[in-house]
Formats: structure tokens, C-alpha cells, sequence
């Protein structure tokens, strides 16, 4: 069984009299350990498919079973339970705060766990090690370049240990150099530590580092 199915997803949204169909009828699996990347042209539903898998927002139509749990049916306190535990989530503007060294930023998702104080310490000092930004501890975003906050992000997204990651590109705001190294680190997470990644992308090249590549037009999955 894959660990992410999604059966006849479908998402609608009103403006004015109209009717906007964002997603149709979409089908997907995802196994443990896969990196995947969506393309497609804006508009096309990558975000919205995005949204709809770590629980941020409901369909319209169809299911999402996520290791055995169908969250299309979860009630808003046990959706955002379960999103806390099963999903880490990485940005393309970083989403750090300004005044929160890298430590308390990726701190954050802990502070609603039940970890002791040197519990998270350790959590955040090794998601930190797996960037490579051991030595940045105590660093302020501003003090850090744009790959090293995509750094962070990503291991604020990881310190809880998800079940499988959403990036909403990931690179779109950094240099190659910067992109090539987010890349190899996402990579990195899929191949030697099994985590899943789901990835939205507009760069082919980014594309090229996952595993699998689907395209979404029009709100549906096409073929190669």
C-alpha cells in the first residue's frame, strides 16, 4: 500500500456566479522514500495539490489517505493534530523570523510537543547538523545568506521527524549555487534517510533531482 493515496481529489472555488475548477478528478500514489517533483504551467493546481496534502485545506471532491489516515474526513482540531505530527512543510521565501535565532526558529514546531527543554535542544542541534549548519546556532536570518535560511527552513521542517515533506519551490528565490545545494539536500533526505518529498517546481533543473516528475495541466495529471 502506498504511504500517500489520493483517489477523484477535486477542488471547486466560487467567485461571484462562476465556478473555478483548480483540480479534477485526480489520482496519485506516493511510496515511502520517493522524491517528487510537480510541474506545470500557473494555474494549473500544483499549489492547491500541495495544500490539500498536508491538510491546509479541504477538497471539494474525492479523498487523502495518508498511512492508513483519511484526513479529507478529519475535524479541524485532528487535522491540525495530525498535521503537526506528519507533515513538515519548506517555503520559497523561508518563512523565518527575523528576531528568532536559527536555533528558536527551528525550535518552534517542538514547543507544541511534549519534549523537555534538552529534548528539543538535542532535536534542533541535529536537524541542524543535517543541513550543515551546525555552527549557525545562534546566527539571525539576516546575519545568514539565502541558502543557508533555505537551510534552516528545511530543518525546522524536519526537527519533528514528519512523516513526508511539502516544498513549494524550494529554489525559486535562490542562485544555482544555492538551488544546487537545497537540491542535493532534499535529495539527500529521500535517498539516505527515507524521508518522502513532495516537491512543487517551475525549474526543470530542479525538477531533474527528484526521483519522479508529474505534470499537472488544467488541473489534472498528464502523461509524460
Amino acid at each position: 500500500m502506498s504511504l500517500i493515496q489520493v483517489r477523484g481529489l477535486g477542488k471547486t472555488y466560487q467567485r461571484g456566479s462562476e465556478e473555478v475548477h483548480v483540480l479534477r478528478d485526480l489520482n496519485l500514489d506516493v511510496d515511502a522514500g520517493e522524491f517528487v517533483a510537480f510541474m506545470g504551467p500557473s494555474g494549473s493546481g500544483k499549489t492547491t495539490l500541495l495544500n490539500l496534502l498536508g491538510g491546509l485545506d479541504l477538497p471539494s471532491e474525492g479523498s487523502i489517505t495518508v498511512a492508513g489516515d483519511e484526513i479529507t474526513s478529519m475535524s479541524g482540531g485532528r487535522l491540525t493534530a495530525w498535521r503537526a505530527r506528519h507533515v513538515g512543510f519548506v517555503f520559497q521565501m523561508y518563512n523565518l523570523i527575523p528576531v528568532l535565532t536559527a536555533f528558536q526558529n527551528v525550535e518552534l514546531p517542538l514547543l507544541l510537543t511534549r519534549l523537555s527543554r534538552a529534548e528539543r535542544r538535542r532535536h534542533v542541534e541535529a536537524a541542524l547538523g543535517v543541513v550543515g549548519l551546525g555552527d549557525r546556532l545562534h546566527h539571525y536570518p539576516r546575519q545568514l545568506s539565502g541558502g543557508q535560511e533555505q537551510r534552516v527552513g528545511i530543518a525546522r521542517a524536519i526537527v519533528a521527524d514528519p512523516t513526508f515533506l511539502l516544498c513549494d519551490e524550494p529554489t525559486g528565490d535562490l542562485d544555482r549555487k544555492s538551488a544546487d545545494e537545497v537540491l542535493e539536500l532534499l535529495d539527500r533526505l529521500s535517498r539516505e534517510d527515507g524521508k518522502t518529498v513532495l516537491m512543487v517546481t517551475h525549474d526543470p533543473l530542479a525538477a531533474q533531482r527528484a526521483g519522479i516528475v508529474r505534470h499537472l495541466e488544467k488541473g489534472a495529471l498528464v502523461e509524460e
